[in-house]
């Protein structure tokens, strides 16, 4: 079986936390098959496996801080739609007090003829 080719240092690959979430993910699949396939060297498995260790990593990373932006933009939104909907009462308790209002001042207008 070909041996795996992994380059001579860790300079020559990105530094994880440079890496995008898909790009360490699709780096990520290829540690993995490489893995899977066997053939490599005890020494050349131990760095395939450190390499997707810190690619595991970084893609959690990545996926906690997008979880983190969707829930801050939930939040908002929620706050926004709450003080929106406190808004549109507010507006329509004013408009059943100014109607109640011209409905009993009818009705004294109405009971004094």
């Amino acid at each position: 079986m070909a041996a795996v080719e992994l380059p001579a240092s860790g300079d020559e690959m990105p530094a994880p936390a440079t890496l995008g979430y898909e790009q360490a993910r699709d780096e990520l699949a290829d540690v993995v098959r490489r893995l899977e396939a066997g053939g490599a060297s005890l020494e050349d498995s131990l760095a395939l496996w450190e390499r997707g260790e810190e690619l595991a990593a970084i893609c959690q990373q990545r996926l906690d801080g997008a979880r983190e932006r969707l829930a801050r933009a939930d939040n908002q939104s929620s706050e926004h739609r709450a003080q929106r909907g406190a808004e549109r009462d507010d507006n329509q308790s004013s408009e059943h007090r100014a109607q109640r209002g011209a409905d009993l001042s009818g009705d004294a207008v109405g009971g004094s003829s």
